[in-house]
């Protein structure tokens, strides 16, 4: 059995944890000892309960050793919560990771591509898929965006299934965070 099966069939995380937001976002920082339980610094694929509402997300690194999630529109209406509040969370590592959004850009490249390309896209796991879509997301820059969608592509083109040279523990949202971390809400 995998070490993430072994801590996946430990018992839930349970603790209380208020929304805040930043800039248009609404997220929630899991308070330092449910982070601690978490078997790495890094993406978490959880499932879990906010008050009487189920989810299933990847949990974010913030870049200080801790992790955060967005609250979607549909979930906070679902739990009756928003920026503000207190709510209960309930989370257990699960193995089965979610599809990622793909980014039009990558996802236009990946058609463009040749087919062993898409192939290798399709062979790698969710998380490998989850890890790219962050490399390329971590920049507001088009030009540098653009150019990290040109070497995901070379690079799956010469077989390597996932981006190197990437910090997996700093806060990539270009839109939340500041020099690889989590800003602090306003």
């Amino acid at each position: 059995m995998s070490p993430i099966a072994r801590r996946a069939r430990m018992s839930s995380i349970r603790c209380e944890v208020t929304l805040c937001r930043i800039d248009q976002s609404t997220i929630l920082r899991l308070p330092r000892r449910a982070s601690a339980a978490l078997p790495s610094r890094g993406q978490v694929s959880v499932r879990g309960r906010i008050n009487d509402s189920t989810f299933q997300t990847v949990l974010e690194p913030d870049g200080y050793g801790g992790h955060w999630m967005r609250v979607a529109a549909s979930l906070q209406r679902a739990a009756g919560i928003g920026a503000g509040d207190t709510a209960a969370l309930e989370i257990e590592i699960t193995e089965e990771w979610p599809e990622p959004e793909l980014p039009p850009d990558l996802g236009t490249a990946l058609a463009a591509a040749p087919q062993r390309i898409r192939d290798l896209w399709d062979d790698i796991t969710p998380m490998a898929r989850w890890e790219w879509v962050r490399w390329i997301s971590a920049t507001r820059n088009p030009e540098t965006r653009a150019r990290r969608v040109e070497v995901s592509v070379s690079k799956m083109s010469s077989g390597k299934r996932r981006p190197c040279c990437f910090d997996l523990s700093a806060c990539t949202d270009p839109n939340l965070s500041a020099a690889g971390r989590l800003r602090q809400p306003v």
